[in-house]
């Protein structure tokens, strides 16, 4: 009796899409991989027809019910306000986990990192990719970075189970929290409360510049990196190019509904239409998306024919090197090798054997962190001004004068991050952004009200000062929640 079917659905793209999903399904198919395939369409088209996403809404009926999406590259279609469809897609799915393997296959894809073997795993929704933006002033832009424990320990906790399911040996955190010690510093404590539920599993922790720097210099001394948003996004297209080539790079982005898994690449629309497409990244992507569906028999054929095709030197343009390769072929030409030595295995480089393992625990499964919640105590204010008229010393006798009232007293103000009162260095450049940072007179008494703030900045409007923003200073079990 034939398996059963697994429902996913697919979309073609845009520009060599179309090319690299069409030989990948007939790699599979010829794998015997059991699918029932669901086409959507996405992309250029769809943006120009006048959604501004890149995906119609009955599309997302498809992935709800499917719950897999095969995804080849679009195209973006420049300036007029369109969005990012990864993006949208990530953050409306709850695709947190964005999963990279980096493999270098040597010696028959040039690259300086022979034994190069590690995984990246990138938290997928937060930080300053959470797209909370705002011009302030006529000076100053913002980006709210966000860091938040629940995502936190959800990528963690993901990245530790990743680890112990596909035998790895280490996880390492890239991270920031020499700076941004609140927001990195969160993620970081995470990171390790999560690891002491993993006593097998050693870990390591690094700043994420000396790691960077330690990634593209030696990265066999790693195994599996996690980290946030934006320097998971640097560090796994660095990974990925150092370990061969970006045209080779799968991703899986993983949710607790649906999963996600496309190439790493582009549309490359310059080379659409012309058979020289390399479908490598988008057909290892549909490995890892086999394996998550649990049909490892197929996902090792398909694997294990693809790396005999690149051990045998049947390779694309992209990768062809006439010292290593032995013979430069099309798209179509090299999804029929691939084809052709299904059953057959490497003999140099590592062959896969996948068995049954679970990718991570299903939410209902996922051991919870419960902790109290922290008392919080309002005990300041940062107002921030749109103010252009003169030196630190005249804003602060303005507000000292017009502004400040009987409970909160003015303790310093700030341009850029940088304090400019009191004190202040002469050489400090200044814009039209200042922070003006207030906190309790009475010191016995440090709590205040939020009426208490509504008061300041009714005398800040009548003093007629430009306020664009405050930020309530909170302290949670007595410890201040803002940076000084």
């Amino acid at each position: 009796m034939a398996p059963a079917k697994t429902p996913i659905t697919i979309a073609y793209g845009d520009g060599i899409g179309p090319e690299i999903m069409k030989a990948t399904l007939a790699i599979l198919d010829a794998a015997g991989a059991a699918l029932d395939l669901e086409v959507i369409e996405i992309g250029r088209r769809i943006y120009e027809a006048g959604h501004p996403s890149g995906i119609e809404e009955k599309s997302w009926d498809s992935l709800r019910r499917t719950k897999v999406f095969l995804k080849a590259p679009i195209t973006t279609p420049q300036g007029g306000g369109y969005k990012s469809l990864n993006v949208t897609i990530r953050k409306t799915l709850g695709l947190y986990a964005n999963v990279r393997p980096c493999v270098a296959y040597h010696p028959f894809v040039d690259t300086k990192f022979p034994t190069m073997d590690l995984v990246i795993v990138r938290e997928n929704e937060e930080d300053t990719y959470a797209g909370i933006e705002y011009r302030q002033s006529d000076d100053v832009a913002q980006c709210l970075k966000l860091i938040t424990r629940p995502g936190s320990e959800k990528i963690c906790r993901y990245a530790f189970e990743y680890a112990r399911s596909h035998k790895r040996r280490k996880l390492s955190l890239f991270i920031k929290d020499n700076i941004m010690k609140l927001t990195d510093g969160l993620f970081h404590k995470v990171f390790d409360e999560i690891g002491e539920q993993y006593p097998d599993l050693p870990r390591d922790s690094w700043i994420v510049d000396i790691g960077a720097a330690r990634l593209a210099d030696t990265p066999e001394i790693f195994d599996i990196l996690v980290m946030p948003n934006l320097y998971g996004d640097i560090m796994s297209d660095i990974a990925a190019h150092i370990c061969g080539s970006v045209g080779l790079g799968g991703s899986a982005n993983i949710g607790d509904h649906v999963a996600m898994f496309e190439a790493i690449h582009g549309s490359a629309p310059d080379i659409a239409g012309r058979d020289i497409a390399n479908p490598s990244g988008l057909l290892l992507s549909a490995v890892l998306m086999l394996n998550h569906i649990d049909q490892f028999e197929a996902a090792t054929k398909v694997h294990n024919a693809w790396l005999k095709t690149i051990e045998d030197g049947i390779h694309t343009g992209d990768i062809y090197d006439p010292q290593k390769s032995t013979k430069r072929v099309g798209t179509d030409e090299f999804t029929a090798a691939v084809i052709e030595r299904l059953g057959r295995k490497p003999q140099v480089l590592k062959a896969v054997d996948y068995v049954s393992h679970h990718e991570g625990l299903d939410q209902d499964e996922r051991p919870r962190t419960t902790r109290p919640r922290a008392k919080k105590d309002l005990v300041g204010v940062d107002v921030f001004l749109d103010w252009h008229h003169g030196a630190p010393a005249e804003l602060v006798e303005i507000i000292q004068n017009k502004v400040q009232t009987d409970d909160l007293r003015l303790v310093s103000v700030a341009n850029r991050g940088v304090k400019v009162w009191p004190g202040g260095a002469a050489e400090t450049m200044r814009v039209d952004h200042w922070c003006c940072r207030f906190l309790a007179i009475d010191k016995t008494s440090p709590i205040i009200s939020h009426q208490q703030v509504i008061d300041l900045l009714q005398k800040f409007q009548n003093a007629g000062l430009d306020f664009i923003k405050t930020e309530h200073l909170c302290n949670f079990d007595g410890k201040p929640g803002y940076s000084g």
